[in-house]
């Protein structure tokens, strides 16, 4: 069942595919670990999971957040693109492989989703940990509905709409 199912995703949906056959110990991913903290700490000390600063980005009182995605998006941006001039490789000599993504009017409508639900919660998935991790246990409750959120869309994905 499980490999009908990978026959049937297709490639177009993807941005970025990790095919990488590397495999590695458990505690080769403490890296990440470490890293994840350190821009938790980041996030924290540049207001980025602040439910008041991303209150103010929705209704229009302050740059601050805008001015935050709007460099993560300008760096992404550059970064994709010396990735696909120069050939650009992982740290293991792997290919990068970026396939471009088909558009669909199901992309509207998730971001509407998306960006109702951070306006709602005053958050969006990636400070979700860091709101946790500085106390504000009550974005458990968003944590937990964005994973049911995720598993619904898994479950429903293939009689949606295209």
């Amino acid at each position: 069942m499980l490999k009908e199912q990978e026959k049937n995703i297709s490639h177009q949906d993807t941005v970025c595919v990790n095919e990488s056959t590397l495999k590695q110990p458990w505690y080769y991913n403490v890296k990440y670990l470490i890293a994840g903290i350190i821009f938790g700490i980041i996030f924290v000390k540049a207001e980025v999971i602040s439910w008041f600063r991303i209150q103010e980005m929705f209704r229009l009182q302050s740059f601050h957040m805008y001015g935050i995605i709007g460099s993560a998006v300008l760096v992404g941006m550059i970064s994709v693109g010396l990735i696909k001039k120069f050939n650009i490789k992982t740290i293991h000599g792997e290919p990068i492989t970026l396939t471009p993504k088909k558009f669909n009017k199901g992309q509207i409508y998730g971001g509407l989703i998306f960006g109702f639900g951070w306006a709602i919660t005053g958050a969006c998935p990636g400070p979700l940990f860091a709101q946790i991790g500085t106390g504000a246990l009550a974005v458990s409750v968003t944590l937990l509905s964005a994973i049911a959120g995720t598993w619904v869309y898994g479950y429903f994905k293939d009689k949606l709409p295209h």
